[in-house]
């Protein structure tokens, strides 16, 4: 029996976390699938480059983050043991709650609905178990201890070999897409000079989404500068490492989020709250004193013993932020062959593998997407 891919060519443009992990569903379909990227997999303009990244599945009342958050855990830990790679470190995730915990309070039936691991740890065990934290502001946690951080370049790299090793073709240009025809898509414009073309189309260009569909994206996500810190803890002490402390995330009146001290890079730091638009492409990433101070005052508030450590590492990245911050996953309103991807918002990565299913199936058994993830529903909110 022919599978739904056979003989279908595929262009994917965007090998970050959503189309690389598209592109490899595809392939693994059955699809004659090119994946393209302007400056390869994880790059350092990328929304999905950088060193690390959350896989956690407290979502607060969306249910559906926490479906796929836990599919896409299974499809890491599947596809990591395939390839011989460790992709994702299970440190446990630490969800403090402040006493405005209604985010909180609305994970927990659904986390459990839907067979997620994770225990309810009050401020009295909350002390014994991380005595290194000051727990001020916070009444109790959610800790998964499923959950973790994934390396967030060495697996975009790693999704895009194994798509080759299954046939698929990987070509670094940047592409611009060719006039919309009677409601087709029919080539794009490689590097300005060559044509290519293809039957069908995934454009996951992350923060450059909007630039390329301005009239159909671009009015709906906006990238924003997001600055990330590295602290080093004392000479010899592993109370701040991998194993003593896990990932942590606290959105009470701090709206910060850290990973521990992993491959000697230090103690991540940042903050969530979405920074001022950037130009992807030409925006300077050099990290604000602001940032360093705001991010150095939450460190030495929450982590007392790190108070004086040294900043050893610092980026500035992006979050592609859609208006509502759900994700893109819909067809082109004027293209039948062509679908987007993204609108990550800061919290995309660990759901690659689980939108690659969607969008595959959405590609080749012409699956309507999930109504949250629609275009309409932007111009739904504003009629």
């Amino acid at each position: 029996m022919r599978s739904p891919g056979s003989k279908i060519k595929i262009g994917v443009i965007g090998a970050g976390a959503f189309g690389g992990w598209t592109a490899l569903e595809l392939a693994r379909r059955g699809g004659r699938v090119t994946l393209f990227d302007a400056w390869g997999p994880g790059h350092s303009r990328a929304s999905s480059g950088g060193e690390t990244r959350i896989l956690r599945a407290t979502y607060g009342p969306d249910r559906i983050y926490t479906r796929m958050a836990a599919r896409s855990l299974e499809l890491w830990r599947k596809n990591q043991a395939r390839w011989k790679l460790e992709l994702f470190h299970p440190a446990g995730v630490l969800w403090m709650a402040s006493n405005e915990d209604a985010y909180e309070k609305a994970a927990l039936g659904i986390l459990a609905e839907e067979g997620v691991r994770f225990e309810l740890l009050r401020k009295k065990a909350l002390a014994k178990r991380f005595p290194q934290m000051n727990l001020e502001g916070i009444g109790w946690a959610i800790f998964e201890p499923e959950g973790g951080y994934l390396l967030a370049r060495s697996a975009c790299e790693a999704v895009r070999r194994a798509f080759e090793r299954e046939g698929g073709e990987y070509r670094q240009f940047p592409v611009t897409p060719g006039p919309i025809r009677g409601g087709v898509l029919n080539a794009v414009t490689l590097a300005g000079r060559s044509a290519f073309r293809a039957d069908r189309w995934v454009f996951a260009c992350g923060p450059w989404l909007g630039e390329v569909f301005p009239d159909v994206v671009g009015r709906f996500l906006t990238p924003t500068r997001q600055e990330v810190f590295f602290f080093g803890s004392p000479a010899g002490e592993a109370c701040f490492n991998e194993g003593r402390l896990p990932v942590w995330i606290d959105y009470g009146e701090n709206w910060f989020y850290g990973i521990p001290g992993n491959q000697g890079r230090g103690l991540k730091v940042a903050c969530d709250k979405r920074g001022p638009a950037i130009d992807p492409t030409f925006g300077d990433r050099v990290p604000t004193a602001e940032g360093i101070r705001a991010a150095r005052d939450y460190l030495e508030f929450r982590f007392p013993a790190m108070r004086g450590a040294p900043l050893i590492e610092s980026r500035v990245c992006q979050y592609e932020q859609s208006r509502d911050g759900h994700f893109i996953l819909d067809r082109h309103p004027e293209a039948r062959n062509v679908w987007v991807a993204g609108g990550g918002s800061g919290h995309g990565f660990k759901h690659g593998p689980a939108l690659g299913e969607m969008a595959a199936r959405g590609v080749l058994e012409e699956i309507p997407p999930y109504a949250g993830f629609a275009l309409a529903r932007f111009t739904k909110n504003n009629s």
